[in-house]
């Protein structure tokens, strides 16, 4: 089940639901890991997004989050199950593919597909 594509996803905002989430499964990627944790309720998803300092600096870093938010608003978004958070750890590779390459990606993530 799906939720409506027309309200965007909640956000995670404490370490503490960043850490829960690392608990859940994890979908690995070129360009980003994916952490899906299972809430077991109806609510709205819940993402995240972290990219460590190792990516590069915080233009870089910003620039990665910025490129992943708008992936996410732009398509990805209605791919995402009720009831579950997700947290992406960005990766430095997302600055150097196309932005459809990157939405379809998201997407496939999302659904869970290989």
């Amino acid at each position: 089940m799906t939720c409506r594509s027309d309200t965007p996803p909640a956000r995670l905002k404490t370490r503490q639901e960043f850490l829960a989430v690392r608990r859940g499964s994890k979908r690995r990627g070129r360009y980003f890991l994916l952490e899906v944790l299972d809430r077991h309720d109806d609510g709205p998803p819940r993402l995240g997004i972290t990219v460590t300092k190792k990516t590069g600096n915080a233009v870089k870093r910003n620039r990665i989050r910025r490129r992943l938010r708008e992936a996410c608003r732009t398509g990805a978004a209605g791919d995402m199950a009720c009831g579950k958070d997700y947290v992406i750890v960005g990766r430095r590779d997302i600055l150097d593919v196309p932005f459809p390459l990157l939405k379809d990606e998201l997407s496939r993530r999302f659904r869970g597909t290989v």
